[in-house]
């Protein structure tokens, strides 16, 4: 790809668009296995989740900017690893970076401010509990959870372009 005359940022977004597809195939086989396990759950919990076509969708809007930047991150990483090896050894903080957050939660509880909705991975808990608990969101909250996450994934995707273009990518071997 690389010595093809197409420009890297091309590349780059080629790569990342065809990997956001197949996350996206793979978010809402999941949303529609949720919310058929919720429907056929023996228990009342399961029913008291709310699994519209609305809450699905936007759950599936909650994890876009996550997808994406996951998405761009791997891409970025998998240029700037010199082996396999090294690939795989970012592979345990990736994993537990969404769900520390979680976590922390559960030990130290908070209740919901406007600042958390800017901060990638507990904005994306927070979002899905109000979605889940049928709780209202605001434009305001939307617009700070949209604008700080895709904003995080456009600059991801910015140093994976600035990666690609560096000489030492397409002579590494």
């Amino acid at each position: 790809l690389l010595a093809t005359p197409a420009s890297r940022a091309a590349i780059v977004s080629g790569k990342i668009t065809a990997a956001v597809v197949v996350g996206l195939v793979s978010l809402i086989i999941t949303l529609v296995a949720f919310k058929l396990s919720a429907q056929v759950s023996d228990t009342g919990i399961g029913r008291q989740l709310n699994m519209g076509l609305g809450s699905m969708l936007q759950m599936l809007l909650v994890m876009m900017p996550m997808l994406m930047i996951g998405t761009a991150l791997l891409t970025y990483l998998s240029a700037a690893a010199k082996s396999l090896k090294e690939a795989q050894a970012h592979m345990t903080w990736l994993v537990l970076m969404p769900m520390l957050p979680s976590y922390a939660l559960i030990a130290y509880p908070l209740k919901s401010q406007m600042w958390q909705y800017a901060v990638p991975f507990l904005s994306q808990n927070q979002m899905l509990l109000k979605v889940i608990r049928h709780e209202h969101i605001s434009v305001t909250v939307w617009g700070i959870y949209l604008a700080a996450n895709l904003g995080l994934a456009v600059l991801l995707w910015l140093a994976t372009v600035h990666r690609y273009r560096q000489e030492r990518l397409a002579i590494s071997g």
